[in-house]
């Protein structure tokens, strides 16, 4: 059950995910009021019971909290491309993370929702057909957002474990798409061609942005405490993907393409991704998401695929 709450504060409020939920809590009666922090001003309108308030997240925030009668915290900033930009996303991904639950800590909030990711389990070839939360966290070598995720994700692990004063909600969410969908995963899929590696066909796992979001809204409200893993049923597999999107897929060897991204990379012809983040389209990292449905009846609306033809649907429109 859903139970009221004075006020919630979000972190990269002005991302894709932190509007999407602002836009949901905003028309609840349940919240009073919201605390939307970012870098960067939002870009759509809200109630008066959202307050926008510029500010980084590597900078105290226990007095914004204590002000603004903060109960529950999401934290949703982070440096989604972080390879270019390692030192800036490291302080961001990580020290951004652990200074807001110190912040949680000091401002008396009771409850802090991180959202972290399934790439924190890497994309490896001895992974079992469904990771639980209970597998082992070892993001792929080099893969930056995965290594960060994990960083910030063991180290919130710590003051879960601790019974720290404020509850903490882990949140390993696949990829988030559908028809809103403005983040550098969805820009990596907008390109005409999708590049595959010959002999492999992996699994993809997707959630729905309107399941993700009822997902964060649930635990905000409800403190929910743990590490849950988020994402739609089933799956859609990389050459089912192409077909849907009516994009042509290039498979290649495995040894060049990780020779020309590694060097198309170090030349900086190309800003997607090193050749680390080839292992994603190469090993399957599929999620269980049975824990979450079992303790809390979360279940998502929309399957993989769902998301996936959601997504496809809204750019075929532009």
């Amino acid at each position: 059950m859903t139970s009221g709450i004075r006020g919630i504060a979000i972190t990269g409020a002005s991302g894709y995910i932190g509007g999407q939920l602002i836009r949901h809590l905003d028309g609840l009666d349940s919240v009073d009021h919201i605390l939307a922090t970012d870098i960067r001003p939002p870009r759509q309108q809200y109630s008066s019971k959202v307050v926008f308030v510029q500010h980084d997240v590597t900078l105290p925030m226990d007095d914004l909290f204590r002000e603004h009668g903060v109960e529950a915290v999401a934290h949703l900033a982070f440096v989604l491309n972080p390879d270019r930009q390692y030192k800036t996303a490291l302080r961001i991904n990580v020290h951004g993370a652990m200074n807001v639950m110190q912040s949680c800590v000091l401002g008396y909030v009771r409850h802090l929702v991180y959202l972290s990711s399934t790439t924190v389990y890497g994309a490896h070839p001895d992974n079992p057909a469904l990771l639980t939360e209970e597998s082992p966290v070892r993001p792929v070598k080099g893969f930056r957002y995965g290594e960060t995720k994990a960083s910030a994700d063991l180290y919130l692990q710590g003051d879960l474990m601790a019974d720290a004063a404020c509850d903490v909600s882990i949140l390993r969410s696949c990829p988030v798409l559908g028809p809103n969908a403005d983040n550098f995963v969805a820009q990596s899929f907008s390109r005409s061609t999708l590049v595959g590696i010959r002999g492999f066909d992996p699994p993809m796992q997707f959630i729905h942005e309107d399941d993700m979001v009822a997902v964060l809204a649930h635990c905000l409200l409800n403190k929910v405490n743990g590490i849950y893993n988020v994402g739609g049923d089933g799956a859609v597999a990389w050459d089912e993907m192409a077909r849907l999107a009516g994009k042509r897929l290039l498979r290649m060897p495995a040894p060049l393409l990780y020779g020309l991204t590694s060097l198309t990379w170090a030349l900086r012809l190309q800003n997607s991704s090193p050749a680390s983040g080839l292992n994603f389209i190469r090993y399957p990292f599929l999620a269980s998401t049975q824990k979450l449905e079992r303790e809390h009846g979360l279940k998502a609306k929309y399957t993989s695929r769902d998301a996936w033809e959601a997504f496809v649907a809204s750019r075929n429109k532009i």
